[in-house]
């Protein structure tokens, strides 16, 4: 599935990782994944980042997200790696599975290729790739990070809610949202239905254009 992209139905590979085997559609079950991707094991980023992942996921369960990490590294090594991911983020124990793609058919298929990054053999490295899965297995959400750009974890965080609030609501989130802070209502929704669907109120921003599309409220 090359191009797997927002919108796109994520196959129903079957994975080794450090948990055992795993088919992609039954991991993500009911609920949301996040299927990360990193270059390597026992290098520099990747070890922070799947640490602060670590501290993040009890933050992730709560949302009922799942954690799906995943390189082309095989199991054993995933499994000795941890060790250091554990020891650099004190308290945070790695809970969920890492994947191990030593073909690079994973990656292939979800997207997740570097084209810049190469192992000392010449076999492509996977990007620092993230899809948020939906309950339907459809991506909802992608980032694509350079090796050299760790990701930012309350980033992550912050877009499974704005994801998770829009499913809920015909609302979408404005720029710099954050939990709390008001959205704005679907241009799809009429001013009455805006009256029933939110009765605590809205509130119309006064544009020369005098089109009423930028409505906030609380949801």
């Amino acid at each position: 599935m090359p191009g797997l992209t927002i919108g796109d139905t994520v196959a129903d590979l079957e994975l080794e990782t450090t948990q055992g085997k795993i088919r992609i559609h039954d991991y993500v079950g009911d609920g949301y994944c996040i299927v990360f991707s990193h270059p390597a094991d026992f290098t520099p980023v990747c070890t922070t980042e799947l640490g602060m992942m670590a501290k993040y996921a009890p933050e992730f369960e709560k949302r009922g997200v799942k954690l799906l990490g995943l390189s082309c590294d095989d199991v054993e090594s995933h499994k000795e790696w941890i060790k250091d991911v554990e020891a650099y983020t004190p308290g945070s124990l790695v809970t969920y599975p890492i994947a191990a793609d030593p073909k690079r058919e994973v990656i292939k298929q979800l997207n997740m290729v570097d084209p810049d990054e190469e192992d000392a053999s010449g076999n492509q490295l996977p990007s620092r790739a993230l899809h948020v899965v939906g309950p339907d297995k459809k991506v909802k959400l992608s980032m694509l990070y350079p090796a050299s750009t760790g990701r930012n974890m309350d980033e992550v965080l912050r877009v499974v809610d704005s994801l998770q609030k829009a499913a809920k609501h015909k609302v979408a989130t404005p720029v710099n949202w954050k939990p709390g802070d008001p959205v704005v209502i679907s241009p799809s929704v009429s001013n009455e239905e805006a009256k029933q669907m939110f009765p605590q109120g809205f509130e119309t921003t006064d544009l020369p254009s005098k089109k009423e599309y930028l409505r906030f409220t609380q949801a």
